[in-house]
């Protein structure tokens, strides 16, 4: 492959040809078909914030992200770029998606937490989709919402806050957890203790 980036920038020529509904917004590639060789690494990045970078340089153009995002699968040894003839490497600093934007419905179930990436996708937080919550650098609880087929969003800082207000308390084998309720189930995000001590730092040190 002699000019890597030029054959990705045609990608929606190649998509277009191999899944003609493609350019719905609601429709993904069916990267979980495609096995095509590997093509190494041509200096893909996304970064902590969810900035997308080629070589160092950030990309500016929105679509060409998303298109990047909709081909984007994770490998056993990594991230990649998928498709039907080539796939290349993408260096993920933390997640490959950034938790943007929160709505809540109420529903016979009871509320119902959705979540806007940095690529415009809606995600609604329910057993297909769990939260789950890591333990960042600082101490402070990192979330995490699953998109789809392990690709994960942060929960960028200012959603951290709403998340922490929804919060309510349960018992979960004896011991008392911090969580959300969304979809008919309860997600933990922390042990009440360790809030109560400050242990996590009531999630303020996220990012």
């Amino acid at each position: 492959m002699t000019d890597p980036m030029a054959s990705i920038k045609g990608l929606s020529e190649a998509l277009s040809a191999a899944n003609p509904s493609a350019g719905s917004p609601k429709s993904l590639p069916p990267v979980h078909l495609w096995n095509p060789p590997h093509c190494g690494d041509i200096g893909m990045k996304i970064a902590s914030n969810g900035r997308w970078f080629y070589q160092n340089s950030p990309i500016q153009r929105q679509p060409l992200v998303k298109l990047f995002a909709s081909i984007l699968r994770k490998d056993p040894d990594g991230h990649v770029l998928v498709t039907p003839v080539e796939k290349v490497s993408v260096e993920v600093e933390d997640a490959p998606f950034l938790a943007v934007e929160l709505r809540v419905a109420q529903t016979p179930l009871g509320p119902q937490l959705s979540f806007q990436t940095n690529v415009e996708d809606w995600v609604t937080l329910d057993a297909d989709h769990p939260l789950r919550c890591v333990t960042g650098p600082a101490g402070g609880l990192k979330p995490y919402v699953l998109v789809r087929d392990d690709l994960w969003a942060l929960v960028s800082r200012p959603l951290v806050f709403d998340l922490v207000a929804l919060g309510e308390t349960r018992d979960i084998g004896g011991k008392q957890m911090y969580g959300l309720v969304s979809s008919g189930q309860f997600f933990e995000l922390a042990a009440l203790a360790d809030l109560e001590t400050g242990r996590d730092d009531d999630f303020r040190n996220t990012q």
